[in-house]
């Protein structure tokens, strides 16, 4: 099976794939895509059709993407609330906790909610931490693109929000 022929006959298709999705142009995620069509080439039968196959590799890194976005801002929060809770001093008590909390779950569900576009560039820029010029090289779009969405995720989220400001 030869790599660069997949990729020029059926490069379209995984972007294609890719892009339904996630609603999102990712040359890294098709990337990772061709990697693993090359590993697992030995895997494949030729009784299906190859453009069936590489859809279904596309469509389950697309998925995986997606999941693994959900989990990382879950995991993060999750690291938060221990941290929280074990830096939590003696004015602190069971209801300001749950409070907390509440808050907490809450931003999540609003975070989660954001266009896909825009929850990456959020969870890239607050809750990684990462610079406007390193996501914009990680997206591979300008940085002021980067600031416009960050903005824009931002204004929905005090939209959604706005009982908690």
């Amino acid at each position: 099976m030869d790599i660069k022929e997949i990729i020029q006959t059926h490069q379209n298709n995984i972007k294609k794939v890719i892009k339904l999705i996630t609603k999102e142009e990712n040359e890294d995620l098709e990337q990772e895509v061709y990697i693993k069509v090359w590993q697992k080439s030995d895997k494949y039968n030729e009784q299906g059709k190859l453009t069936g196959w590489l859809g279904t590799v596309a469509k389950n890194f697309s998925k995986d993407y997606l999941k693994s976005s959900a989990k990382k801002l879950q995991d993060n929060t999750i690291s938060d609330e221990i941290q929280e809770y074990n830096t939590m001093n003696d004015k602190d008590n069971p209801e300001s906790v749950f409070v907390q909390k509440q808050r907490q779950k809450r931003i999540v569900k609003a975070i989660n909610s954001l266009k896909p576009k825009l929850k990456e560039v959020v969870m890239m820029y607050e809750i990684d931490g990462l610079s406007y010029e390193y996501i914009a090289k990680e997206l591979n779009c300008p940085i002021g693109t980067v600031k416009s969405r960050l903005f824009n995720a931002k204004k929905e989220l005090a939209i959604l929000l706005e009982d908690m400001l």
